[in-house]
């Protein structure tokens, strides 16, 4: 096959084109220019498209006597991933970047441009699974290593984009694994630190970041009653869950830390209270998708039961999930996932994916637009009935 191998820059990447071309296929490398003013050298560990990783790329094609090239895909990142950023940020959701770039950038204008170009396949150094099943149809699957597992961040991926999606770092134990590998191969991203964070965010500082592109406008700290604590410089700088830099004067009456429950941008106000009302059981997932072909409960709206995951790294909990409808801000109704967990989650925010497992199976994904306490619902009920 001839394959396109996107490379970042940094380890799994290089294992995983290597390993493409162990396999025999025709293997040419690209790394994503995706910001037209990158920083020279990388901030620790954080970003992962910084001038060095383009070189540290080369490099690695260099080793593995393939092809290279850097394709600028700068202006597509922007309005697809970092624009919408800021959109979700400013509507009061707190998004996944990495889940839109792959949805937008990796598997949607990359693997076209590669199945445009004659390539059959795209090669990233993800660690997730694609399977065959009995039937003959792709199936996403959890990675061998799930402390590397990272079938969350794909969970966006159509039944087709499976069909053109190589992950050769599947079965493999452990990153110590492929960073002994790549070592043995002479492959100088060996040891170099994996990439975290936001990567064009570099310095972490989301919320200062955030101030420089959204009209911030002073407005109330609530608690639950609606009873104004104090105030903050901007309600879009906040999240879910979040218990630093509230600037509450006065303590809570039980003497407990406040966190996050509720940003509301439309009023530019933030709801506050204890930890306890963090836990939410009750989902409704909206732009919902299947990672592959779906099962035959969408069509019937029956319940199936699942696993759900809110976070890259957080820990899936049991529940059931079907397939609805529920009402957007203006009142259409829209396709959407309802999920009941069995095992609440904590600091859940509008914005955030969950993705659903059967199993090691991603069955699919959906934007979180409610998150909810069941019980806490039918308690407020009771109050005003």
């Amino acid at each position: 096959m001839k394959v396109l191998a996107a490379m970042s820059g940094g380890v799994d990447s290089a294992v995983a084109a290597a390993r493409a071309v162990d396999a025999g296929h025709e293997v040419v490398g690209v790394h994503l220019a995706l910001s037209r003013m990158p920083g020279t050298l990388r901030t620790g560990s954080r970003g992962c498209c910084t001038i060095e990783d383009s070189r540290d790329a080369w490099r690695a094609c260099e080793k593995l006597g393939i092809p290279y090239y850097t394709w600028d895909f700068s202006e597509r990142f922007k309005d697809d991933v970092v624009d919408d950023f800021i959109a979700e940020y400013a509507a009061g959701r707190t998004p996944n970047p990495c889940m839109r770039c792959n949805e937008r950038i990796k598997f949607a204008a990359l693997l076209e441009k590669a199945l445009a170009l004659g390539f059959d396949a795209v090669c990233t150094g993800h660690y997730a699974k694609v399977v065959r099943n009995d039937a003959g149809d792709l199936e996403l699957h959890r990675a061998a290593d799930w402390a590397k597992d990272q079938s969350y961040v794909l969970g966006v991926l159509t039944a087709e984009q499976l069909e053109h999606s190589m992950f050769p770092l599947a079965d493999t134990p452990s990153k110590d694994e492929v960073r002994a590998e790549a070592a043995e191969r002479g492959l100088t991203v060996a040891n170099k630190p994996d990439s975290h964070d936001i990567c064009f965010i570099p310095d972490g500082d989301t919320r200062g970041w955030l101030e420089e592109r959204i009209e911030m406008r002073e407005g109330e700290i609530l608690d639950t009653e609606g009873n104004t604590l104090g105030t903050h410089p901007g309600a879009h700088a906040f999240t879910v869950g979040q218990r630093k830099g509230l600037g509450i004067g006065r303590p809570a009456a039980d003497g407990k830390p406040r966190f996050v429950l509720e940003v509301r941008p439309k009023d530019n106000t933030v709801v506050v209270g204890p930890k306890a009302l963090l836990n939410v059981d009750r989902i409704t997932g909206i732009r919902p998708s299947w990672a592959g072909l779906p099962l035959a409960e969408e069509a019937t709206g029956e319940w199936f039961d699942c696993h759900v995951q809110v976070r890259a790294h957080g820990d899936p909990v049991p529940g059931r999930a079907r397939v609805g409808t529920t009402e957007d801000e203006h009142g259409e109704t829209i396709p959407a996932w309802h999920l009941e967990l069995e095992e609440p989650l904590s600091g859940v925010a509008p914005g955030q994916t969950a993705v659903v497992y059967q199993g090691t199976r991603v069955l699919g994904q959906s934007t979180i637009d409610r998150a909810v306490n069941a019980q806490r619902l039918l308690s407020t009920a009771d109050a005003h009935a």
